[in-house]
């Protein structure tokens, strides 16, 4: 078995590393943030002194925005397939701007399209406009979080009018910024995937090609195809859980309309909480359709009296009665949520998604 390289994770350090594993002449290895908690996740999840998994090309440590970090094993042909699959459904090879870590699957992603493309891929400095005036590409691409978006509508407009396809992932695309993106001229296209599945495989709803999904009895996501992770670092047990028969059982529920996956929420979106069953996400968009409220999110947090507490976090200038009330107009006023936190902005992880953990932590 190979070794595992851990290599820095800055966008040079990582492009060299990933030539090497798709041309065939580099060890596999894993991309290290320049953060020390960052980096610690990466030196527990990856076990660089452990023996790598055979075909493995590259070792990526999931967020841990829910949960513990864990090593994704990517093999090149999953990576190579991921980024051919994305071309197809774009329109054809192109040109990307980078404006996010490349430790992180959908920034690794990026810089795996640009060398199977054959082109230089371009960083995000200071502005976003003028690494944008730096693409020379007949076709111009980038990938970015919801949060990214937003701040360049209302900064670098004409940067994103400038884009043929702007691929939204690493959190769920609100419907209010889709609205915004359309009416703007921008051409935003919602992804839905993870680390597992080599970032994004369905965009706006459809499987890419080589991708298939379904839904099991619960509605949970399945996920199959030629973009799959090979199963997690040295955690055979784990591997075991969520493939099952080639199929990726993902921590989403969804529905499939028309042939096209809409995602409804989590799994675990769903709690118990005074006896009643309440949908966490339908109350997140439900806050989020105030008219003060910039930003939320609903979690359910361990009660004595209530076994689950709803728990918001919201950014806006409000009240905790007057946004219970909000909720009870069209919802049960059992889902409105007990506690309401007020904040400046919600924490964020370095892979764009909504620190969990650090908002639970602060509630007893």
């Amino acid at each position: 078995m190979a070794s595992l390289r851990l290599v820095p994770g800055t966008p040079d350090a990582v492009l060299s590393a990933l030539s090497g594993v798709l041309d065939g002449s580099g060890a596999p290895f894993a991309p290290v943030p320049d953060d020390a908690v960052g980096a610690a996740r990466v030196r527990q999840a990856a076990r660089p002194d452990e023996p790598v998994e055979d075909g493995c090309a590259v070792v990526l440590t999931t967020s841990g925005s829910s949960g513990e970090p864990k090593g994704v094993l990517l093999s090149r042909d999953a990576l190579i397939a991921s980024a051919v699959a994305t071309h197809e459904r774009l329109g054809g090879p192109g040109q990307w701007l980078l404006p996010m870590k490349p430790y992180f699957v959908g920034g690794l992603q990026i810089l795996t399209r640009s060398l199977v493309a054959g082109t230089t891929p371009v960083l995000v400095g200071d502005s976003f406009t003028e690494a944008a005036q730096r693409l020379t590409g007949a076709r111009r691409y980038t990938a970015m979080v919801p949060t990214q978006l937003a701040r360049y509508l209302e900064t670098d407009l004409q940067a994103l009018r400038s884009f043929d396809a702007i691929i939204i992932g690493g959190a769920s695309t609100p419907e209010p910024l889709k609205l915004r993106a359309a009416e703007a001229g921008v051409h935003a296209i919602p992804a839905y995937g993870m680390t597992e599945t080599g970032s994004g495989c369905v965009y706006a709803g459809v499987p890419l090609n080589g991708t298939a999904v379904d839904l099991d009895g619960d509605h949970r996501i399945l996920i199959k195809g030629s973009t799959l992770f090979s199963g997690y670092r040295l955690r055979p047990e784990l591997t075991a859980e969520v493939l099952r028969d080639g199929w990726f059982r993902a921590q989403d529920r969804g529905e499939l309309v028309d042939g096209r996956l809409r995602v409804v929420g989590r799994v675990d979106d769903v709690v118990i909480s005074g006896g009643v069953n309440v949908t966490l996400p339908t109350v997140q968009a439900r806050l989020l359709e105030h008219p003060a409220v910039t930003d939320a999110v609903v979690l359910g947090a361990p009660d004595a009296e209530w076994g689950t507490r709803v728990v918001a976090f919201v950014v806006g200038e409000t009240t905790r009665e007057e946004l219970r009330d909000w909720v009870s107009q069209t919802l049960p006023r059992t889902w409105a949520p007990q506690e309401v936190n007020l904040l400046q902005a919600l924490p964020m992880l370095a892979s764009g998604k909504v620190d969990r953990q650090r908002l639970l932590e602060g509630v007893r």
